[in-house]
């Protein structure tokens, strides 16, 4: 039996059209496929235990040797619905911030959306995704992932107490023109460009069976169909394009500038045309 390579994948809604195909479609039974948080993907490559992760894009500084699998991200256009930073004061009066770390991606990004509102060194804090207790202890409370979709991105109100909500993801794209692109497939080291291909195959079958996808994942998760429908075909996209390398360019350059990331990384594609659907 050949080995199959070892895949770190992520466990939130927004992955599952990437990786219906893996477990519904074609190309099941291709890869040896776990499902982890999102920081552990990249741990997961650091430390051997996966040849693939879908990783946090900052990890591309902080490994130097992860190579980018292009075709397929997780990104968004304007706002993404599932990173909520609530807040009892503006962007601007925030000094300390409660964080879900499970995404270090959206843990950096939040960071660099309040420089750019003049705040440079909020005091982070980890905690678990628990919005009252984190604003008791915080300023602001930076929710991910499906906790942050459980949430009425409409609060007025919080335990008595006015809240500001801010999409993350929409803040960064009006603070630069660019998409956001959350998390990257990345292989340590070389990578066989044919299975490659297979992640840009799954995500293929995974947009192709749009409504079985809302089915499954609305019953699973105990979320409305149609919140889960909106969510995987209007907030979030699936391709990695030319716009979108530039904008994984621009959020390194920023984080490395900020002393969030290591200085001197870049990210670096598998360049492929056994890869389809590149630009």
């Amino acid at each position: 039996m050949p080995v199959l390579p070892r895949v770190s994948a992520v466990s939130f809604l927004n992955t599952s059209p990437l990786v219906w195909g893996l477990l519904h479609g074609p190309q099941k039974g291709r890869m040896d496929l776990r499902f982890v948080w999102p920081s552990e993907c990249a741990d997961d490559l650091r430390e051997g235990r996966a040849d693939i992760g879908l990783v946090p894009i900052v990890e591309l500084a902080r490994q130097s040797d992860l190579t980018v699998i292009p075709g397929s991200a997780i990104v968004c256009q304007g706002p993404v619905r599932s990173i909520l930073l609530v807040s009892k004061c503006p962007l601007a009066e925030i000094r300390t911030l409660a964080a879900d770390i499970s995404s270090r991606t959206s843990v950096v990004l939040t960071q660099l959306v309040l420089r750019s509102q003049g705040v440079e060194s909020p005091v982070v804090t980890p905690h678990r995704p628990e919005l009252d207790e984190m604003l008791q202890l915080a300023d602001a409370a930076l929710i991910i992932g499906d906790p942050a979709l459980r949430l009425d991105p409409e609060m007025a109100a919080r335990q008595g107490q006015p809240v500001f909500v801010y999409d993350v993801g929409e803040q960064w794209v009006e603070m630069t023109g660019l998409p956001m692109v959350f998390a990257v497939w990345a292989a340590k080291g070389r990578v066989d460009p044919s299975a490659a291909g297979v992640f840009e195959e799954s995500k293929r079958y995974g947009l192709s069976h749009t409504e079985q996808i809302v089915r499954q994942e609305s019953t699973a998760r105990a979320f409305d169909p149609d919140l889960v429908r909106e969510y995987i075909t209007r907030h979030i996209s699936y391709d990695l394009g030319v716009r979108e390398r530039e904008a994984v360019d621009r959020y390194l350059q920023l984080a490395q500038e900020a002393g969030l990331a290591p200085q001197g990384h870049a990210a670096r594609y598998l360049e492929s045309s056994a890869v389809a659907g590149q630009e």
